[in-house]
């Protein structure tokens, strides 16, 4: 049974989730999650080793300091949270953003990671030709000054439209409570509109842009790092051109398709996605 536990990090504290003993196993959630995106992959993992799943700054029951919630701020406070709870020998689990950060995360601390489990992220630099028409629309107002905070802080749509893409089967009331529970008025919700202006699209932001391209150099050149990515078919950041992207760039991702699931896949395969990264720990014997 996971325990919720809070620690001091920078100024403020995050929140996160525990259940287990042994070597982290290190769950990171995108946006607009939190760590009650793990509920139901974490016990099937927590004979193997300390699973801990943080909610990122700003979002979930962790604080939410006076931040621009741009990526740096993100990775300087879960920096400080690896720092406070002294974490190494780690396998990081992430998704959405949560990938680049636990991506990131490796490819700074090489040291003290033993393998990164990835999908449903930015695994290159995007370009708007990657997008399906309807999500450019939609990203492109999202990233437009005025129009975005119309959307997400006054109106609170993104929400809503992403769980209603990201969830094939759909969420109970219970589940979308908790989702919306951190966000209640505009100001919070600035950490979710944030989020949609720091993908990197034909080369903005170069600063996120910049964060990619150097954990996909250092992939490339580190084959021997465990490493695994799970696929939900061929939509989305799974699209079929950055798979075979994938395969002939970063040999050192072990590629695992799993059935369809949405965007926010734990919530439509949390048995798949669990069952797959406890074959991966014993085949590479992590």
């Amino acid at each position: 049974m996971a325990t919720t536990q809070q620690i001091k990090v920078l100024d403020s504290f995050i929140s996160y989730r525990e259940a287990g003993t042994g070597s982290p196993i290190v769950f990171l959630h995108g946006n607009p999650t939190s760590s009650h995106v793990w509920r139901n992959v974490i016990p099937q993992l927590a004979d193997r080793g300390r699973c801990l799943a943080p909610d990122l700054i700003g979002m979930g029951s962790s604080g939410k300091p006076d931040s621009s919630y741009r990526f740096a701020d993100h990775a300087r406070y879960l920096d400080a949270w690896f720092e406070a709870l002294d974490l190494r020998d780690v396998v990081l689990v992430g998704y959405d953003w949560g990938g680049v950060l636990a991506l990131d995360w490796a490819r700074r601390h090489p040291d003290r990671v033993r393998g990164v489990v990835v999908f449903e992220t930015f695994l290159r630099p995007m370009h708007w030709s990657d997008w399906p028409p309807q999500g450019e629309q939609l990203f492109r107002a999202l990233r437009t000054p005025g129009v975005g905070e119309k959307l997400v802080l006054e109106q609170n749509e993104f929400l809503a439209r992403s769980f209603a893409n990201g969830v094939r089967h759909g969420l109970s009331e219970s589940d979308r409570d908790v989702y919306y529970s951190p966000y209640p008025d505009a100001a919070s919700r600035r950490p979710v509109l944030q989020w949609t202006r720091e993908i990197p699209i034909d080369g903005e932001p170069a600063d996120v842009a910049a964060v990619i391209e150097h954990y996909d150099a250092w992939l490339a050149r580190t084959p021997s790092q465990p490493a695994l990515l799970l696929t939900f078919g061929d939509t989305g950041l799974g699209a079929p051109k950055i798979i075979e992207w994938v395969r002939s760039t970063l040999p050192a991702l072990e590629i695992v398709p799993l059935g369809r699931a949405g965007h926010h896949a734990p919530e439509d395969a949390p048995d798949a996605i669990a069952q797959a990264i406890r074959s991966w720990l014993d085949r590479k014997a992590l």
